[in-house]
């Protein structure tokens, strides 16, 4: 494999081939190192040749050996000697933060998800001033805003609240999931909706029918599923109704006879 970037192949980088090998094995054992696959040119007077790893669980690594020539000079130096992974190479997937990668329902009992102080999606309920103040005298203020019924410290910013209402509007909860397309009427109808106070109240309610999937969940009025307080059955859906019971004359004594 030869791959040529823009800038002209040294021809004695080229062809170090011997350099590369014999620095390569000062690094790694003999075993481990195999056919030579090419080299890439990396810049003016600089070569990484690549060749195969056979150390075993390494299929599709590569050892790269970068050398160089300094301008005016017959001499190779090696730059560095690393194992990369090849197209074909087994590797770890990209490391994710484990705050983007909890989701909802990853959480069990005991288990904390702490939230950043400029997380975006709050704001401060009130506010200690411009003045540095100790741990006291915050605490004095903590008091007083309890008694004020501002016990919270931060509440939900105008961020978050669209954060939320999206989310839930996209979501199980709005009117394009699955159970919604194919309800007979909508939950703004439905004598089970709980209605919310807030600045969420003209789209959202809590669902109160125990016999729905949303039971005790937040919906959207345009949300909707079976079990709406006004569904009624088609006739030809309706029980069929049970004939009269027959009434068994035949006592044991009369089957005895026979």
């Amino acid at each position: 494999m030869t791959t040529t970037l823009r800038a002209k192949p040294d021809s004695a980088a080229v062809a170090a081939v011997d350099v590369a090998r014999d620095a390569l094995l000062l690094e790694a054992a003999s075993t481990d190192v195999g056919d030579h696959l090419g080299h890439v040119v990396e810049g003016d007077r600089v070569v990484t040749h690549l060749f195969a790893c056979t150390r075993p669980g390494y299929v599709g690594w590569r050892w790269s050996v970068t050398v160089a020539r300094a301008p005016r000079q017959k001499q190779i130096t090696v730059d560095e000697v690393v194992l990369i992974p090849g197209d074909q190479a087994i590797v770890a997937p990209d490391w994710v933060p484990y705050r983007e990668r909890i989701k909802p329902g990853d959480m069990s009992p005991g288990d904390l998800l702490p939230v950043d102080d400029d997380d975006p999606r709050l704001v401060p309920t009130y506010s200690f001033g411009d003045d540095p103040l100790d741990s006291d005298e915050k605490a004095q203020i903590r008091a007083v805003a309890k008694d004020l019924g501002l016990g919270r410290v931060r509440t939900l910013s105008p961020t978050g609240r669209e954060l939320a209402a999206q989310r839930w509007y996209d979501g199980d909860a709005g009117p394009a999931a699955p159970i919604a397309q194919s309800a007979p009427d909508r939950c703004y109808s439905c004598g089970f909706l709980v209605r919310i106070a807030g600045p969420m109240a003209e789209t959202f309610g809590v669902c109160a029918n125990g016999d729905a999937n949303d039971d005790g969940r937040v919906v959207s009025f345009d949300h909707g599923c079976g079990a709406h307080s006004e569904v009624r059955l088609a006739k030809k859906h309706e029980p069929q109704p049970l004939p009269d019971h027959v009434v068994d004359t035949v006592s044991l004594d009369e089957l005895e006879r026979f």
